[in-house]
């Protein structure tokens, strides 16, 4: 974490759960923005250097996942999302729509703060402008892509700007320094997310196939990370 107070966005159309959320992150040393639905998130985000955004996927009007949807092509803003206990399918959604995290409500404040911070170690990186740019230079390829590690960023072999999240390019750290070793969904959490696996969370499959998505020639047929069936995966560079 950087000396710069994060600043944390509060998406939530209850207003209790607005001041609960409020109360304890500032207490804890955020700067918090609230909002009630997608207009007042926009308007905060223009009006405030916004570092991750808490947003509650069942909300009247345009909900969350329609939110993230439209946010994440222009902006790459940390998101957390908060669901319903149990809404398995709007989790998973929101994670292939690119969310960096969820927690499931009622939200435990502790857990909660630890899996801001969590995200938002993962986002503090300088910036670049080309590959290998940065200090240092620590660069790895994926297949026609290079990853520039210091600066958290991937570009492809003309030089553009791939979009990652924070959660994405851990797991892309994570294999850079594993290569041609497999790597079980256990190991991968611990490493790139801060937190052990549950042997129903599909989180980390989500987040490889978006991943291959952006990576693989094929991505149905992977030939950069490759599946291990019934153990995990493999960065074979």
């Amino acid at each position: 974490m950087t000396d710069k107070i994060p600043t944390i966005l509060v998406c939530d159309d209850e207003p209790d759960v607005r001041e609960m959320l409020e109360e304890y992150l500032k207490r804890r040393g955020f700067a918090v923005v609230l909002a009630q639905d997608s207009d007042s998130l926009r308007a905060g985000i223009e009006a405030h250097p916004v570092d991750l955004i808490l947003l509650d996927i069942n909300m009247p009007g345009e909900d969350g996942l329609s939110i993230l949807r439209s946010l994440r092509p222009e902006n790459d803003v940390a998101v957390v999302m908060l669901t319903a206990a149990g809404e398995v399918i709007d989790r998973i959604l929101g994670l292939e729509m690119g969310a960096d995290d969820y927690l499931a409500k009622p939200v435990d404040l502790r857990e909660l703060e630890a899996r801001i911070k969590a995200v938002l170690r993962r986002k503090q990186a300088p910036a670049a402008a080309t590959p290998g740019s940065s200090a240092g230079g620590r660069t790895v390829r994926f297949g026609t892509f290079t990853l520039d590690i210091d600066a958290a960023k991937l570009f492809s072999a003309d030089g553009d700007d791939i979009p990652l999240t924070a959660m994405e390019f851990s797991l892309l750290k994570v294999f850079s320094e594993n290569k041609s070793r497999v790597l079980n969904r256990d190991q991968l959490l611990e490493q790139a997310h801060d937190r052990s696996w549950d042997p129903f969370d599909r989180s980390i499959d989500i987040r490889i196939s978006r991943l291959r998505r952006k990576i693989e020639a094929n991505p149905q047929k992977p030939s950069i990370i490759r599946t291990v069936r019934g153990i995990g995966y493999i960065y074979d560079g």
